[in-house]
């Protein structure tokens, strides 16, 4: 930012935390006195924070948590990745156009993982769909086996599933395969469960696999190109993905609030200079909902396939355009 020194001050809360992400908070706000905060992976740390950056008025950039409720603890928070309801009602509403006439819900037991579960059902249901079971795992869970033999035995069309990014993704896939749900004919459906950062290694048991989501490394636009090889070119072993691409979105807003503010602290006018505003991103074009202060964006139904150099990659196969924050809609 021309004329403006901008310092980024760092700190780390892997695991979902409330009361910690609280006080974390409070002391960039209150000892080094920030003009922003941003990032937050998980839901629940991203509203432990919100009374502090609410009273602070501290424009908050949301990266990642994607549990609808979130933006509106505070008229201070703006969010570049996505809601729960953007990716999974166009995942049921492609599931019901396949001809999947049942499925099971399989999700994580926490904030997204409910709201994901939520939104999928009553879309499913609406459209015709019977859910024969929705049921919750500890968000601690490893060992899916027991799960995954359950619902072997009801024998759904589909399976509904959402996990927390990581490991568990990884080794339920694995288990999706090893106990057989493909062979037995029940489709695995899904949001952010192929992500490219977990691609490879996921290897030949990701094949096939559909998910609807925001964004995928293989997007073909001027702006993904570019994007990818100025990331490869500073961080040779990144891997682009949505969590790189929404932060990547969260970091233009900065830049457009710090321009519009003149690096000064006002935190309404920072607001105002993202809040109705659109720009093209790596994953297509975006809009800062004037009223949420949520993204709307395309989002994508993206089959796991061999790219041209043998890696596996993302194919938007089909893609649902400005998809709103449907609770919003409600």
């Amino acid at each position: 930012m021309p004329g403006v020194k901008i310092e980024f001050i760092w700190r780390d809360l892997p695991v979902a935390k409330p009361s910690e992400a609280k006080a974390k908070a409070l002391e960039l706000v209150t000892r080094d006195k920030v003009h922003y905060l941003a990032g937050f992976v998980f839901a629940p740390n991203t509203t432990g924070a919100a009374q502090v950056a609410e009273k602070a008025k501290i424009p908050t950039v949301i990266f990642n948590a994607s549990a609808s409720a979130v933006v509106s603890k505070s008229k201070y928070f703006v969010r570049t990745s996505n809601t729960l309801p953007q990716v999974t009602m166009p995942t049921a509403k492609n599931a019901l156009e396949k001809g999947y006439n049942n499925a099971i819900t399989l999700v994580s037991d926490y904030g997204p993982g409910i709201d994901a579960e939520t939104h999928f059902v009553k879309t499913f249901k609406n459209g015709g769909g019977e859910v024969l079971q929705s049921i919750r795992m500890p968000l601690t869970t490893t060992d899916f086996s027991a799960y995954l033999q359950s619902v072997a035995l009801k024998k759904p069309d589909a399976l509904f599933v959402f996990l927390p990014y990581g490991p568990p993704t990884y080794s339920f896939i694995k288990a999706y395969r090893e106990n057989g749900l493909d062979k037995a004919g029940i489709a695995f459906i899904a949001t952010s469960e192929t992500r490219e950062s977990d691609l490879q290694a996921l290897g030949n048991a990701a094949i096939g696999l559909e998910t609807c989501y925001l964004y995928s490394a293989a997007h073909d636009s001027i702006e993904n190109g570019d994007f990818i090889k100025k990331l490869k070119e500073l961080y040779p072993d990144a891997v682009a993905n949505a969590a790189t691409v929404s932060a990547y979105n969260g970091t233009h807003s900065l830049y457009e609030m710090i321009r519009a503010t003149g690096g000064k602290a006002d935190p309404d006018a920072a607001i105002a200079a993202v809040a109705g505003k659109s720009w093209e991103s790596p994953r297509g074009p975006i809009i800062i909902d004037l009223k949420t202060r949520n993204v709307i964006q395309n989002v994508y139904i993206r089959k796991v396939e061999r790219g041209s150099d043998g890696s596996l990659i993302n194919k938007e196969i089909r893609t649902f355009e400005r998809q709103p924050d449907y609770s919003a809609l409600d």
